[in-house]
This record gives structure tokens, C-alpha cells and sequence, in this order.
């Protein structure tokens, strides 16, 4: 599971870095990698409506980005539904 943890922490900051700041994933940032990181676990991946929704309801604080906290829910959300729980 460590392993695990430090590919996800990796990809966030190599996500988010692509803008100067890798503490938070801006729009642009979360579609890219959830289209290139996530592809056949988020449906319609692709879709700028979908990344819309996706990110507004992981965006607790409404300023645009994704801290590394938001974004975890996200993970949580796909591996309980991965593993059927």
C-alpha cells in the first residue's frame, strides 16, 4: 500500500506542477490527468461537462482548484466502488 500512496502523491504533484504550483490541480491540470490516469474508471473522461461536475463536487472550498485533499476523495470514491463496497 505504500507503494501505492507514493504513485498517487507522484502523479498529483507531476499533475499539478504543469502550472507552477504542485499543491493544487487546476481545471486544465484534473482533466489531463484523469483523462490520461483514469480513462475507464471516470466515464466520458474526455467530456468537459463531465470534468465540470466532477471537479465542482470534489472543490470544497469553491476557489477553482483541487488540493491533494480534494482530490483523495475522488480516489476513496473509485476504489470503494471498484471493490464493490
Amino acid at each position: 500500500m505504500e507503494s501505492a500512496i507514493n504513485v498517487l502523491v507522484s502523479q498529483f504533484k507531476t499533475f499539478a506542477g504543469k502550472d507552477g504550483s504542485s499543491n493544487t490541480l487546476s481545471k486544465a491540470e484534473f482533466s489531463s490527468l484523469v483523462a490520461s490516469q483514469l480513462p475507464t474508471f471516470v466515464k466520458n473522461a474526455s467530456d468537459p461537462s463531465v470534468i465540470e461536475q466532477l471537479m465542482g463536487s470534489l472543490d470544497e472550498n469553491n476557489d477553482g482548484e483541487l488540493t491533494f485533499l480534494e482530490f483523495w476523495q475522488l480516489i476513496g470514491k473509485l476504489a470503494n466502488k471498484q471493490g464493490g463496497f
